[in-house]
């Protein structure tokens, strides 16, 4: 592919102070302090599939930084739209002159055509390219980022030789969706994003996962993971979620894995729900998979690693939601059907406080909006997404309990097509649940019955004030005046 010709890109404008580093912990605080001036090399690779409508905004945003890649390669594979066309009218050298003065970079766009590996063989090809380099920029092909992104996280991993790997904090760019279930799902998704960006961050802002929409590696700890598990490339395909498997193996090789502070980007959303439905289940699927021995490829399963710990907590806090909820119903259902129901004021304790969690963590958003404080407060749209994510999670765990081989990555590729309609299973089995249920407890005599609800009702009650607890922690919780 011919070079185009020489650009010159404006000076850009700087973005807003971010928050004082003294609001932030001290480590930090520190970090900003003893950066060194040393100009370091940084190599960015986009693996690109299907990018058409976004892979200009990707190199726009990546062209805006205060720093910016000394190098930019855009792979793409597998691709049947535009996304060659749209990306190669950034090939060529890039003169840029941002606050940290004049700045040389050159876009390369790889068409790499069919590939098995998807985008685990075009991150490979991009690591081929940018080996030599000091650290490679990991940046997905719908993701764009504030401009100081790349500056943050250099500067971080920068000043300590420790850090194998640094993840921005991401969310989803709201203001060009339209429609109800679009706004609604992206509402969802920005306030689970939020929740597990301060999970993250405080936990000593030790990353659990270093995802591939925007985060920096070093290239020595790719290349030290590479000699420990004998791998000819950093990214293998013994998971559904390559970024969580070599954020464990970074781990694992002795290196710690970060999320910045400072460093924010927006990810692409997912707008409708069989395409939200097959992006959860993958991850979800891909997670099970690591913390289970033996799935796949050399997957040794190490439930108490430290990177997997926060998966076990989440997937334990899922399955806690599923057995309050539905409890709940159906003993409220069974009270009522033989009149035993006595309301408690002090059933409304748990959902009031989660809406006070819910407020608290959209009000830690950077850039939160109307949408994401209503959505919080009113109660009823987060726990509908709660109920979408419930369906999320059976779908996985029932995948993968079948033992059925499934490509996820195909399916959620189908999928955004407006393809496919497994979300809809747990559904039409919930209803056929909820009717068995319905005849079994008609068949039930009335002394049976009532002794299903003098035990159930007080097993929920103890479950219920254990979660309400875990809620009530997290609310009162320090936050060191993090921003998500």
């Amino acid at each position: 592919m011919e070079r185009a010709g020489r650009r010159v890109v404006a000076p850009i404008e700087p973005e807003p102070a971010p928050v004082p580093a003294q609001h932030f912990p001290d480590d930090f605080a520190e970090v900003l302090e003893a950066t060194s001036t040393s100009r370091s090399t940084i190599g960015c690779v986009i693996p690109a599939y299907n990018e058409e409508e976004s892979i200009a905004a990707v190199l726009e945003s990546l062209l805006r930084q205060t720093r910016v890649p000394d190098v930019i390669h855009v792979v793409v594979n597998n691709t049947s739209d535009g996304t060659v066309r749209e990306a190669s009218k950034f090939a060529g050298p890039h003169e840029i002159t941002t606050e940290l003065g004049d700045q040389f970079t050159e876009v390369f766009i790889h068409d790499i055509g069919k590939n098995p590996d998807k985008k685990v063989g075009a991150l490979n090809y991009g690591y081929s390219l940018v080996e030599g380099y000091d650290y490679l920029l990991g940046v997905d092909g719908d993701t764009t980022a504030d401009n100081r992104a790349v500056e943050y996280l250099e500067s971080e991993i920068l000043a300590d030789s420790r850090i194998g790997g640094i993840s921005a904090i991401y969310s989803i760019d709201d203001a060009p969706i339209k429609g109800l279930v679009a706004q609604f799902l992206i509402a969802g998704q920005r306030t689970q994003f939020a929740a597990f960006n301060m999970q993250n961050l405080l936990r000593g802002r030790n990353m659990a996962v270093l995802g591939g929409q925007f985060s920096i590696f070093a290239t020595k700890a790719l290349r030290d993971v590479m000699r420990e598990n004998h791998q000819n490339t950093p990214w293998v395909r013994d998971s559904e979620v390559e970024d969580s498997l070599l954020s464990l193996q970074i781990k694992s090789a002795g290196y710690l894995t970060k999320i910045s502070p400072f460093a924010h980007a927006d990810v692409g959303g997912m707008t409708t729900l069989r395409a939200l439905d097959a992006q959860q289940v993958k991850w979800t699927y891909g997670a099970i998979e690591l913390m289970w021995p033996g799935q796949r490829g050399d997957t040794k399963g190490q439930p108490f690693h430290p990177n997997l710990r926060l998966r076990w907590f989440e997937n334990f806090s899922m399955l806690t939601n599923i057995v309050v909820r539905v409890a709940f119903i159906f003993l409220l259902v069974g009270s009522l059907s033989i009149g035993a129901f006595v309301f408690s004021p002090l059933w409304l304790i748990p959902p009031v406080i989660a809406v006070l969690l819910n407020v608290r963590v959209a009000m830690t958003m950077q850039d939160k909006t109307k949408r994401d404080i209503l959505f919080a407060a009113t109660g009823i749209p987060a726990e509908l997404y709660m109920w979408v994510r419930i369906s999320h999670f059976l779908r996985a765990w029932t995948s993968f309990l079948s033992r059925k081989k499934v490509d996820n990555w195909a399916a959620q590729a189908k999928a955004e097509k407006g393809g496919g309609f497994a979300h809809w299973a747990p559904l039409f089995v919930g209803i056929g649940v909820v009717i068995a249920i319905g005849v079994i407890w008609s068949l039930l005599g009335t002394e049976v019955q009532s002794a299903i609800l003098a035990v159930g009702w007080p097993v929920l009650a103890i479950v219920t004030v254990v979660q309400t607890l875990f809620m009530f922690f997290k609310l009162v919780r320090r936050q060191y005046g993090y921003r998500v």
